[in-house]
């Protein structure tokens, strides 16, 4: 059976949940391999999680430069073991590194790219949402083996426990590649709430919530259920919430089992970012609000008179 590529998508000593997503997307079309690009150490503490979803092997290319520089030896590094190997296909996430590994991997290949893909084919057929999820398409990659990046939330993992044997790729970045470095990184504080494209409940608070003040009503929910906060593209440039918890077209897409809507209108662009959420409900004092049509459950009404009342609710059920 051909090899599969998925290259790990990591954040420290954890496998991102759209990393065994590929692995769960991988097993249709051959035999997943797992890809570590990193620094010494980074494949180590990842190889556990790759097996339990299915990786056959573990290729483990590390080397300072892989983390001193940006992702253009990274790229270099997957175009030779591509080359080498042969694989299937090869998955990357649809982050912003993942997207530009992709790019410059597909130049160096000659082979075509399809992005943003939310399911593969044993064939190589990908399905992707187009115009803000107003439309869904089928493609295939007709030069070239299936080089797609994937949306993070497209399905849900599955495990498949297996023992990866380990294989040690030697890594050679050349001068062209380290025109840029990194100088410095910082880690952001983390809180105790999930990540937002990995949360199974996401609290969301659109332009409705009227300040950033007023967004403590948004976490004080989110909070009490365990989930992440997140706001729509109107909050954000308001300067309601910081950007990077935008839901929407060019912000996370989110798919959790529970999607609440506060004061948002539910335009085009903030759907295409969660409209595949389990169970959907929406607070908005307009009753012909677009979020209603998508709504599984909704409420008209005042949300500063309906999110306490539910507040108080879930504390008195505890």
């Amino acid at each position: 059976m051909a090899e599969v590529f998925v290259v790990v998508d990591a954040q420290g000593d954890t496998v991102r949940k759209v990393t065994l997503e590929m692995l769960t997307m991988a097993r249709a079309l051959g035999e997943p391999s797992a890809i570590v690009l990193g620094a010494p150490g980074t494949a180590a503490p990842l190889v556990e999680t790759l097996g339990q979803y299915g990786a056959q092997k573990v290729y483990t290319a590390e080397h300072a430069d892989l983390a001193d520089y940006l992702v253009a030896g990274k790229a270099e590094v997957l175009a030779g073991l591509v080359a080498e190997k042969s694989p299937a296909a090869v998955l990357l996430s649809s982050g912003q590194e993942g997207k530009e590994i992709a790019g410059r991997l597909a130049v160096k290949l000659g082979n075509g790219l399809l992005t943003d893909v939310s399911g593969l084919e044993a064939d190589g057929t990908a399905t992707q949402n187009v115009f803000a999820g107003s439309w869904i398409v089928k493609s295939q990659v007709t030069k070239g083996i299936p080089l797609v990046t994937v949306r993070p939330n497209s399905l849900t993992p599955e495990a498949a426990a297996a023992t990866p044997e380990q294989v040690a790729v030697e890594v050679a970045v050349s001068d062209k590649a380290k025109k840029v470095a990194v100088v410095e990184r910082v880690a952001e504080q983390k809180g105790s709430r999930p990540e937002l494209t990995e949360a199974s409940i996401v609290v969301s608070g659109g332009r409705g919530v009227g300040s950033s003040e007023n967004f403590a009503l948004v976490e004080e929910l989110a909070d009490l259920l365990g989930g992440a906060v997140g706001a729509s593209r109107a909050a954000t440039d308001a300067g309601f919430y910081p950007h990077k918890f935008q839901v929407g077209q060019t912000g996370s897409t989110v798919s959790p089992q529970l999607y609440i809507a506060l004061g948002i209108s539910g335009a085009i662009q903030h759907r295409a970012g969660m409209q595949t959420a389990k169970t959907i409900v929406a607070v908005n004092k307009d009753d012909e609000a677009p979020i209603f049509e998508l709504a599984d459950f909704g409420v008209v009404g005042d949300l500063f008179k309906v999110v306490p009342q539910a507040v108080e609710g879930i504390k008195q059920r505890r």
